[in-house]
Formats: C-alpha cells, structure tokens, sequence
C-alpha cells in the first residue's frame, strides 16, 4: 500500500495518484483538510507500529510500503482556519502531523522525501554550501542585517537580486547600484540573501531517484514564476551528461528522492541557484514523464 499525504486537489499529489492508478497500485490519501476525521496511534520500540484510522476504517501502518509526503502545515487548511489556531481541532491537527512527521522518519517504507531532507530548503546558505560541494557554480552571496554592507555588495557587483533567506517563498527582484538608501534600510528588520545577478538561460532540472529531466524557461522576467506581463515560454531538453550527474550527486547528497533543481545557464558555466525539496513540478512536466517516475519509485518500492 502506498500512503499520500498531503491535499487531494494539489497538481502534484493528484498526477501521482492517477500515475500510481495506471499501475494499479493501491493506495490510501490521507487528507488534510479532513484532518478532524482522522487519527492515529503509534508505539515505539524495537520497532515502530501503529494504525492510521479515517472514515474508511484502520490502516496498518505496517502495510504502508511507501509514501508520497507532501504535507502542508498542519494548521494552514481551511477547516483548522475557521476553528481558529488556539482551538482543540488545532491541537489535533498539530498532533496528528506530528505523529505521522515521526512515524515517517523511522518507517522502513520508502519516503519521497522525509521530512529530516527537505529541512536543507530552511536555510539557503547551507543548501548553498552543499550545492558548491556537488560542483555547481553558486553565485556571489551575501546575507545581512546591515543596510551599509547590501550596499557595498550590490555597487560592487552592478546588479543583484534579493529573496528569502529560508524556506519562505519570495519573489526573487533586481536591484541596481543606484538603489535608494531608504529602501535598503529594511533589511535591518529581516536577514536578506543578496545574489550578484547572473544572465543567462534558466533551466529547472527535476531529479526523480537516478533520473533526470529537464525543461528550458525563455522569458525577460526577473523570476518567471512571477512573470508580470512577460512571456514564458517552456521547452524540454536535455542537459550535458556531467550537469545530470550533478544534479543526481546533489539530490543524493541533499538525502532526497525527488527533487526541483534551479539552474541558469550563461556561456561558461551552470549555475545552481537552489534546491527546492517538494517541487511543485507538473508546470514544467510538459509530457507527464515526472509524475510517470515518480510513481515507478513509489511502485517499485511498494
């Protein structure tokens, strides 16, 4: 049996399940927004048991072989937002994730991916420092409090881009040499990763165990994940043999099945900007072939 976790509805979580379906895998979801109808019972000893039980009954958890872990917070979905994050439903909530987070991480079911590995996306210069370790060229990085020294960083490199130091979405934006000094002083409220602005071709690379695909992104916006009115346009491709290696050294090293590579391409080098462990990856699985593997792993460890 294959356990998914997370939001019935979420792209991802609904191409695997009709993926695992096609090779008729059985498979239970476990839903977050029905959070208040579930429950779960866990003891551990030499080894962990337990039972996962919803409205179609007890699951043996013993039968879970591998797991599809997407969850979002516990306390994030409607129904908890309405009871409010101080009520008993929260509190359930928070337990009932809590004792899947742990029954995930010592499971011998086969987990894409545990929980423990995505945490390298809470801090990016860490992830940094493992993605320069995998061969990747990382770009010029400064991380600060001080309004003087962003200064200093983005004048010395002509342009940069800013975004979130953790694991907090943001929208990557340029800025120039010329910025005001009353805009920079809001860093003093937030740590803020400057990066030195890189041109070049963006590229996202999904790793998926030892395979690898990739799709091209032609577009004049700074993050085309938030194209404004820019176009975007989205090609998939094959990247050289010793990039792929990379990004199969990088996932490995990172502890992950599966995960979403940003690269930008320039005339001398690949650059890797980050890793993100949970890849939303059906906008650049233009043929179905990711969401194809990543049931191949579950399934065939199932």
């Amino acid at each position: 049996m294959i356990l998914l976790w997370g939001v019935p509805g979420e792209r991802p979580l609904d191409v695997v399940r009709s993926a695992l379906g096609d090779l008729r895998k059985r498979t239970i979801v476990f839903d977050q927004r029905a959070v208040g109808d579930w429950s779960i019972e866990l003891s551990v000893g030499s080894e962990i048991a337990g039972r996962l039980v919803g409205p179609a009954g007890a699951v043996d958890l013993a039968a879970v072989r591998a797991v599809y872990a997407r969850p979002y917070d516990p306390v994030a979905v409607p129904a908890i937002q309405a009871a409010g994050l101080q009520s008993r439903a929260a509190d359930h909530a928070r337990e009932v994730h809590e004792a899947l987070r742990v029954w995930s991480e010592l499971t011998p079911a086969y987990v894409v991916n545990r929980l423990s590995a995505m945490a390298s996306n809470g801090s990016k210069p860490y992830q940094a420092r493992i993605i320069h370790d995998a061969g990747f060229a990382v770009p010029p990085t400064l991380v600060t409090t001080d309004p003087a020294a962003a200064k200093k960083f983005i004048r010395h490199h002509k342009e940069a881009i800013y975004k979130s130091v953790s694991a907090v979405r943001s929208v990557v934006a340029r800025i120039g040499h010329d910025v005001d000094d009353a805009r920079l002083e809001a860093v003093t409220c937030c740590p803020t990763q400057f990066q030195a602005y890189v041109s070049g071709t963006d590229v996202r690379v999904h790793v998926v165990g030892d395979e690898v695909f990739a799709c091209e992104i032609a577009t004049s916006a700074t993050d085309y994940r938030y194209p404004g009115d820019a176009d975007v346009g989205r090609k998939l491709i094959e990247v050289p043999k010793e990039v792929a290696d990379r990004c199969r050294t990088l996932t490995h090293k990172l502890g992950l099945v599966v995960a979403g590579i940003d690269l930008r391409r320039t005339k001398h080098e690949w650059v890797c900007f980050e890793v993100n462990p949970s890849p939303a990856f059906t906008y650049f699985d233009l043929d179905d072939a990711i969401a194809k593997a990543v049931a191949r792993q579950l399934g065939g460890n199932s």
